[in-house]
């Protein structure tokens, strides 16, 4: 990559930051977080719950804390200069309201001292901040003892939440009554308050923090030395088992490693190498890392892998392990090219599993840590691709929104603070050279929210003893550990493709086209050059077939139902080679059980709104139909002008069928079968409808997927597209047209990019004007049709309508239409998405269905009246964006 491209990428990453960070400081602060659909600051209370991910935010202005050492490092010296007076200023620590000792730790207090940090930097530099005076630290002090009263257990594990004004057991608390945390919050506090320790020379912060740290080690299981994921504070008893690299224990892995570099201390590092060989011993499965049994190693708990875990690439480049770490980051990169974002979870098989993606950045934070040891551009590029996604799929005028759904493209009315924390400065570092920083950012190490604390605090107020406390009840072998940093000219002895030799047989995992000439396993047993065993092929009777799975490291298991079980461990293979056509085998398996299953089911469908002033930029999660046009098989989807129908609820004749003609007829549910309304609206000449819930104040959020069914009949002449909106995303529709009339909207089964958007555009009025100027054709009343603003009336329905509560009225996605019996309401079905299939009997592991943890995004209801900001204001502040994008569509087409 020529430096002009880097650097006009770093540039882009500029100009992304100051798209999401003025927005935060112009429609959200000084509340937590931006609400980026609705343009609005997410303030705790206010808002619906959304459960345990509101326990980060406690009043305390959550993003500017923790974007505070981004402007440093992205030379926004002056924006740092006033946001940390603002902080100094506005914020207020000491308020009545519950939140998470380990997101306050590693957001608030982290940002605070990584604030504090380039701060004194600035200051000894003698252009900037020369009127600091440790304002933030004072403020991290206050903070710091704001989170003790957590500590108060026998265990000295904290509590998981605590009341930032009354503590943990006072009767207006609100909280102390938890007996479990998981292991990551109680063992990612070390580098915060150690830093606090040692920058204010006050020990009881680093104290608190070893204390915990070394009770979990403490209660590892001793024959695996791994962790499990849940830990009960009182007892020590591990209440969840399962151990992995992912949510719940991740930066505990990470900080112990980073303790030793920060701290200096022996023990640290003793931990996270004894940690690390369980963990390649078991856990890691290349390109795989999944969760195992903590009693019971080589057994799988899971047979999927959260999102989380994408760290882990960039901790093993800490650690100096390259080529898993090149395994690992090329196989999580596959899946992001097949989904455009790695989903919350996914499938050893890399299907979907959570399809939700809140712009997590630690991938980003592998990408950067892999490109600086190997210096290879090709982690350049992998950078540039996720520029181009986020630009592309999660943009939006006012910042950058979640991804509730990566298959449909639509997304979620929230932009976490870490995604300014973290995801801009990997990006930024990821381009820039040394020149373009204002500060050496080696003299520094990155917390577990990319948080910079200076390594020179190892030398500062050492109160801790360095004793060493790991080998008192452990006997360690330190002939596999490491004790210096890694050695990039080693690692890479005169091979610029090292790097390249490693992910180049892991191009194909995700789409499984690997060719592949002989299967080891056969050759070893003297058959001769073969293909591989497929699944297809398998016969459990079959003697040279058993042997083959048992090379393969694949056992089977017999059950009582006649049916067979498959179980694979990699480490029990002939050799590597053999581990990975095991892999495969079992990865066509699962393809394979579940084939019937996906056959049943429908995915969601997208609705987007592709008119002025959203351009595409709107999608809303849809529930498909079992009847009508499948979308999936008409990629470019049906797209038109959407018409509120008389009557409202499409029981009866159309009246306004003039208006509804070549139109999405819009109505709501209620009184009558969703067939009955297709039926009816597609007599009046719709193009296609959208059902919209009466249920006031449903949304796809809190709300189970549902699947519209049919009535019973043969659905054949149905042949429109069909889809239900809950009551939320309805109303978004519904009050764009009050403030527009002309509201164009495309049904597909994906959101499709604004490019191919106004490509189509293009291609439409082309269309209309070829067809204008051949008078040989008499289509008047079309054209009239396509070029006319229809003003959309909004009725509401005559009599009352009736809600269907009655679980009777529901049926099971795989269910027969014809078992639905309900003739005076709408039938509907749950839709099962990926995300909540079962995994397959060819693996074991949970299988029960794993919930979707979907969250509740704002207020149930979006009206653009009852705004902070009227929609032409918040219009005129879009402007320019709206500019700039028809510009980057033009210059695409």
């Amino acid at each position: 990559m020529s430096k002009e491209e880097k650097r006009r990428l770093g540039n882009q990453v500029l100009e992304m930051f100051d798209h999401a960070y003025s927005n935060y400081m112009e429609h959200a602060y000084p509340a937590d977080e931006l609400m980026p659909l609705t343009c609005r600051g997410r303030v705790r209370g206010q808002e619906p719950s959304r459960g345990d991910v509101d326990d980060a935010l406690g009043k305390f202005s959550l993003t500017l804390i923790d974007t505070l050492d981004t402007l440093v490092v992205l030379n926004k010296t002056k924006e740092f200069e006033e946001a940390v007076k603002k902080v100094i200023k506005d914020v207020n620590l000491d308020n009545d309201i519950v939140v998470s000792v380990f997101e306050t730790n590693i957001r608030v207090l982290g940002g605070l001292l990584g604030g504090h940090s380039v701060a004194i930097m600035l200051k000894e530099k003698g252009e900037h901040m020369q009127w600091y005076n440790g304002e933030l630290l004072h403020m991290a002090k206050e903070l710091g003892y704001k989170l003790l009263p957590a500590f108060n257990t026998t265990s000295g594990l904290p509590y998981p939440r605590v009341n930032l004004k009354f503590g943990v057991r006072h009767p207006e608390a609100r909280t102390g009554t938890e007996t479990d945390t998981c292991t990551a919050c109680a063992g990612t506090l070390i580098l915060e308050f150690a830093a606090l320790s040692r920058f204010t020379g006050t020990s009881i912060f680093e104290e608190y923090a070893r204390k915990a740290l070394d009770f979990i080690w403490e209660k590892r299981q001793r024959s695996s030395n791994l962790v499990g994921v849940t830990i009960n504070i009182h007892t020590g008893d591990w209440v969840r088992k399962d151990s992995g690299v992912g949510a719940g224990i991740d930066s505990y892995y990470e900080y112990l490693l980073k303790a030793y570099v920060l701290l200096g201390d022996d023990s640290f590092l003793e931990r996270f190498n004894t940690h690390y060989d369980a963990i390649m011993r078991y856990i890691s499965q290349p390109p795989l890392l999944l969760d195992v049994h903590i009693h019971k190693p080589m057994l799988n708990a899971r047979t999927w892998m959260d999102s989380l875990l994408a760290f882990f690439p960039g901790l093993q480049v800490l650690k100096g392990d390259i080529r898993p770490a090149i395994e690992t980051h090329e196989m999580l990169y596959q899946v992001i090219k097949k989904h455009n974002f790695l989903p919350e979870a996914f499938t050893t098989d890399f299907r979907v599993h959570w399809a939700q993606h809140p712009l997590r950045p630690e991938f980003a934070e592998s990408t950067y840590f892999l490109y600086k040891a190997t210096g290879d551009p090709y982690y350049l590029e992998v950078g540039k691709t996720l520029i181009e996604n986020l630009n592309k799929y999660a943009r939006v005028p006012c910042g950058f929104a979640a991804m509730k759904d990566v298959r449909t493209g639509s997304h979620e009315d929230r932009m976490d603070s870490f995604f300014l924390a973290e995801m801009f400065k990997y990006l930024y570092l990821l381009f820039a050279d040394k020149e373009d920083m204002i500060f050496d950012i080696e003299d520094y190490i990155f917390t577990t929210e990319a948080h910079l604390l200076p390594l020179w605090l190892s030398t500062t107020n050492q109160t801790i003893s360095k004793k060493n406390t790991t080998t008192e009840y452990t006997e360690l072998d330190d002939s596999n550990f490491d004790w210096t940093c890694p050695n990039t000219q080693i690692l890479f002895p005169n091979d610029p493709m090292f790097a390249q030799s490693i992910r180049e047989p892991l191009k194909n995992v995700v789409d499984k086209s690997c060719p592949r000439g002989i299967s080891r396993a056969e050759e070893s047993l003297g058959s001769g050059p073969k293909p591989p065993l497929r699944a297809r092929d398998f016969m459990a009777s079959n003697p040279e077939h058993l042997e083959i799975l048992k090379k393969m490291g694949v056992s089977l298991i017999h059950l009582k139902d006649g049916r067979v079980q498959l179980v694979q461990h990699a480490v029990q293979a002939a050799s590597s080679l053999d581990a990975e056509d095991g892999l495969r085998f079992m990865q066509e398996m699962i393809e394979l059980s579940s084939q019937q299953q996906k056959e049943q089911q429908l995915p969601p469908r997208a609705v987007q709104i592709v008119s002025h002033p959203f351009f595409g930029r709107v999608v809303l999660t849809a529930g498909p139909a079992q009847f009508g046009m499948d979308l999936s098989k008409h990629k470019s989807g049906t797209r038109g002008f959407v018409v509120t129908i008389k009557p409202y609820n499409g029981c009866s004749e159309i009246t306004n069928s003039e208006a509804v003609k070549e139109k999405i007829a819009l109505m709501q549910r209620g009184q009558c079968m969703f067939a009955e309304k297709a039926r009816n609206i597609q007599k009046a000449g719709a193009i296609g409808g959208i059902v919209i819930d009466d249920n006031e104040g449903s949304s796809s959020d809190t709300a189970p997927l549902f699947q519209m069914a049919g009535d019973g009949k043969n659905t054949d002449d149905i042949t429109i597209p069909m889809l239900f909106l809950f009551n939320k995303e309805g109303n978004i529709i519904l009050d764009a047209i009050r403030e527009y009339e002309a509201v164009e909207v495309l049904l597909s089964d994906k959101a499709k990019d604004r490019a191919t958007i106004f490509k189509d555009l293009e291609m439409e009025n082309m269309d209309q004007k070829l067809s204008e100027n051949d008078s040989h054709k008499q289509n008047s009343e079309e054209a009239s049709s396509a070029s006319q603003d229809v003003a959309a009336v909004s009725e509401e329905p005559e009599g009352e309508s009736s809600d269907v509560t009655d679980p009777d009225s529901l049926s099971p996605a795989h269910a027969d239409s014809d078992s639905v019996s309900i003739s005076d309401q709408d039938s509907y079905t749950p839709g099962t998405d990926e995300a909540s299939t079962p995994e397959p009997a060819c693996m074991q592991g949970d299988n029960q269905p794993q919930e979707q943890k979907t969250e509740t995004e704002s207020n149930s209801k979006v009206n653009w009246d009852n705004k902070v900001q009227p929609m032409e204001s918040i219009l005129a502040d879009w402007n320019e964006d709206i500019e700039a994008f028809e510009m980057m569509e033009k210059d695409e087409l």
